[in-house]
């Protein structure tokens, strides 16, 4: 794109938004209006709306007797044993260990993966030299590293943090360094245009165009790094949600496995709408737009 049509863009994305306007106004004057988008409210009900259609459908089947207890418990059995995994500080004990490691190992993943996306993402030589192995390890399952990593580091917390963090780092890498990469050259022309220097030209010009897939990576890098801490948990720990899972798998007592699993995406789902709402938080001008439409 030539500076000049740069220099036009906003006169286009006026006309542009001139002409949404007016249509907008004559779909008011016909009465026809686009879809509505649910409101908050509806927006959590719409997502609640599924699960309790699956506990309906559980409660029924454990209530006729279609599936054995032994293989799927009842609501009310998993109700009772999540009381009393409450009722004596079991489940708080094992959620806060197992938090515990996620947060450490996700942070120096996401430090890791921030650090050496964004070296790649600014620099084509850096960029050629990670791409390679970075796409190599991201294709072998942090499962089948665990044997060889045990030899060196034992079965201890630091493994723990290390594969956790593995998992993590890999998709933040790609989502960093892919965002940066992306950045519109029109973006990086304008910028040379009002003379900016290096600092301002990555704080206003590439670090917000690279925002969303930097988040991109971050939420898939979070979401990694549960999954990987219940199998390491199941590998080696004697605490924790993986640990419950086994314990109860073990004994046989599948109200544990549930109990695990649900909390764990519990878990899951409200650290990643806590990085949703920093998202937001870090893209102004999306929520500027919004309120305009």
């Amino acid at each position: 794109m030539s500076l000049a049509e740069t220099l036009d863009k906003p006169a286009f994305d006026q006309s542009a938004r001139a002409g949404t306007a007016t249509a907008s106004a004559a779909r008011r004057r016909t009465g026809r209006r686009g879809p509505a988008s649910p409101t908050p409210l509806g927006s959590v009900l719409l997502g609640l709306s599924f699960p309790f259609a699956l506990l309906v459908a559980w409660w029924w089947a454990a209530r006729l007797g279609l599936v054995p207890e032994q293989i799927l418990p009842a609501p009310a059995t998993i109700y009772e044993t999540v009381s009393s995994l409450i009722a004596d500080g079991s489940l708080a004990t094992h959620l806060e260990v197992s938090t515990h490691r996620v947060l450490v190992g996700f942070g120096l993943g996401a430090l890791f993966g921030l650090v050496f996306g964004a070296a790649a993402g600014l620099s084509p030589t850096v960029r050629a030299f990670l791409y390679p192995p970075v796409q190599a390890v991201a294709r072998v399952n942090v499962l089948a590293w665990m044997p060889l990593l045990t030899l060196f580091m034992g079965i201890d917390e630091p493994l723990k943090y290390v594969v956790i963090g593995w998992s993590a780092a890999i998709p933040i890498i790609l989502g960093t360094a892919r965002g940066i990469e992306n950045v519109s050259p029109a973006f990086r022309e304008l910028g040379r245009v009002l003379h900016f220097n290096t600092r301002d030209t990555l704080r206003l010009v590439v670090l917000p165009g690279a925002v969303p897939s930097i988040f991109a990576g971050l939420r898939e890098g979070l979401a990694n790094a549960w999954q990987t801490l219940v199998l390491a948990e199941l590998f080696a720990s004697f605490e924790g949600l993986g640990y419950l899972m086994t314990w109860g798998r073990q004994l046989f007592q599948l109200d544990l496995v549930i109990i695990a699993m649900i909390v764990v995406a519990l878990a899951g789902l409200a650290m990643d709408l806590g990085l949703r709402s920093v998202e937001r938080r870090a893209q102004p001008w999306k929520r500027g737009t919004r309120d305009v439409h």
